[in-house]
């Protein structure tokens, strides 16, 4: 790979060239100061430190930031000697300082391209040749690093993520959906129907501006289905359980009382004779399975005594425990 600068703008230039440009400056830096890291950091840990720093830091996440260009540009530096053995053996061994310059031998002077005794050039092939540097770019740019820092062509938006509560009758039901973004704005969707937790929704183009004529990013909405006061899940399944209060004439003799279930109310059939736990089916109103099919709710029975003190009730109970005295059997 040659250095020119044949063709750029002095502007242009030092951007093309600020991953393997070394920071000029009369103290040279310390490379295991600017990323952060000990002198008996592992290399996953320099690696690490880096990739934090230049996805912070990268000029195309804060374009005009200058100051943030050049702690990108440090960065760039202290990981090109410590993301290297070699070099990182040197400048341990002290025979390169921390700009990656030779150790002066009784000469100071000249540049890191100037090919002057005492501050050695860069080879050929310029620092971050090797494959790591190309892959942290990668990372943080999402695969455009490739055709080389600085690449001003046509690239995609970023991708939004964001979280969206939803009601349980709205994951089951479907519907139209309104979110906001950071930015303030309101972004329209349509949830679909038999809407799980954590399902994440892709709306494509309506992430992030492309810059350069590129296509804009997609917004990923992850879906969070709420706790709901009536209804419950058990993980796995479609079915929902709830429970179902029954006053103690119903459950004696039977009746027809309104069930709430995640459509609204519907009629059911209590028969006579019901203890509390015992479970009423109703089919097909319950959440939906990841095959489409629609689970059922489970109503179980609660035998609710009156809220308000009542004297004739309590007359019966204390003339029927004297006369018909029984005691329920446990189950299993």
């Amino acid at each position: 790979m040659r250095l020119g600068f044949e063709g750029l703008s002095e502007g242009q230039g030092a951007l093309r060239l600020s991953h393997l440009n070394k920071v000029n400056s009369p103290v040279p830096q310390d490379p295991y100061q600017t990323l952060g890291v000990s002198r008996s950091a592992s290399t996953a840990e320099i690696r690490k430190a880096f990739h934090k720093l230049a996805k912070a830091n990268h000029p195309d996440v804060n374009p005009g930031n200058k100051a943030a260009e050049e702690r990108f540009k440090r960065a760039s530096a202290a990981f090109d000697i410590l993301g290297d053995p070699e070099k990182k053996a040197r400048f341990d061994r002290g025979e390169i300082d921390g700009d990656g310059r030779e150790a002066p031998k009784g000469f100071t002077g000249g540049g890191p391209f100037s090919g002057r005794p005492g501050r050695k050039a860069q080879g050929a092939g310029g620092p971050f040749q090797g494959a790591d540097f190309e892959d942290i770019l990668s990372e943080i740019m999402g695969g455009r690093a490739g055709a080389g820092f600085g690449a001003r062509g046509p690239m995609k938006g970023e991708d939004l993520r964001l979280r969206l509560e939803i009601e349980l009758e709205e994951a089951i039901k479907g519907g139209p959906k309104r979110i906001s973004l950071p930015t303030g704005q309101t972004l329209d969707l349509t949830l679909p129907a038999g809407a799980k937790d954590e399902q994440v929704l892709r709306l494509r183009g309506k992430g992030a501006p492309g810059r350069q004529g590129g296509p804009a990013g997609d917004a990923l909405i992850e879906l969070v289905v709420k706790p709901h006061p009536v209804f419950r899940r058990e993980p796995g399944s479609a079915d929902l359980t709830m429970d179902l209060p029954v006053s103690v004439p119903d459950a004696v003799l039977g009746a027809r009382v309104d069930a709430p279930t995640p459509e609204g109310f519907v009629a059911l059939t209590i028969p006579p004779r019901s203890n509390s736990g015992q479970m009423l089916r109703l089919k097909g109103k319950g959440a939906f399975a990841a095959d489409g099919r629609r689970g059922d709710l489970l109503a179980r029975l609660v035998i609710m005594l009156p809220d308000a003190p009542d004297e004739a009730l309590v007359r019966f109970a204390s003339d029927w425990r004297d006369k018909r005295p029984y005691a329920p059997k446990r189950k299993p």
